[in-house]
């Protein structure tokens, strides 16, 4: 009877280390995420499942093109994916040609899948705060992102981490190239 106690003490101690360690993986190292919708297009589309890396950020911020997943308006499971194009403290604008300008100079738009044909609230320039970040999808004309009022300007407490890593499909596997 004693053996069997002890079996089962063990086993569910062991059991107990285990949940205890996912758990602490999946809330400050690394979460499975579901790309909904085609705003990143092509980097990534509809229904690939992605790691993201929450543990990066921690030791340094989000660098201009990092894929990041954000928390929408702070809503607790509303989340976003969106390249980091504009970094505190500096100013972004879009003309009607669809050239994206940081800092008054244009920059290199080799992520988007098709020129901008509406810049949104970007059309005026937009100088970022110290700790906000300007955001765009990649499939520029099919994202709702930072030009768009409802999203703004992503502070950086609501960033939950980087894409690091495409699980599914298993064809697309492979870590997410960020430049």
């Amino acid at each position: 009877m004693k053996r069997v106690l002890r079996e089962i003490l063990n086993t569910s101690l062991y059991l107990l280390g285990v949940l205890c360690l996912v758990y602490l993986v999946i809330h400050f190292v690394g979460q499975r995420t579901q790309v909904q919708g085609s705003s990143m297009e092509p980097m990534l589309s509809e229904a690939d499942n992605l790691i993201v890396d929450k543990i990066s950020y921690r030791f340094h911020d989000p660098e201009r093109y990092d894929i990041i997943v954000f928390r929408f308006l702070g809503e607790k499971d509303t989340f976003y994916i969106k390249r980091v194009i504009g970094l505190p403290g500096e100013t972004v604008q879009i003309d009607e040609e669809g050239k994206i300008y940081v800092e008054g100079e244009v920059i290199d738009d080799f992520y988007g899948k098709e020129v901008i044909e509406n810049p949104g609230r970007a059309y005026e320039p937009i100088t970022l705060g110290k700790d906000e970040y300007f955001v765009l999808g990649d499939n520029r004309n099919n994202s709702t992102d930072s030009r768009d009022p409802s999203v703004a300007n992503i502070r950086r407490e609501n960033i939950i981490g980087r894409a690091w890593l495409r699980i599914w499909p298993l064809e697309k596997i492979g870590f997410i190239k960020h430049r």
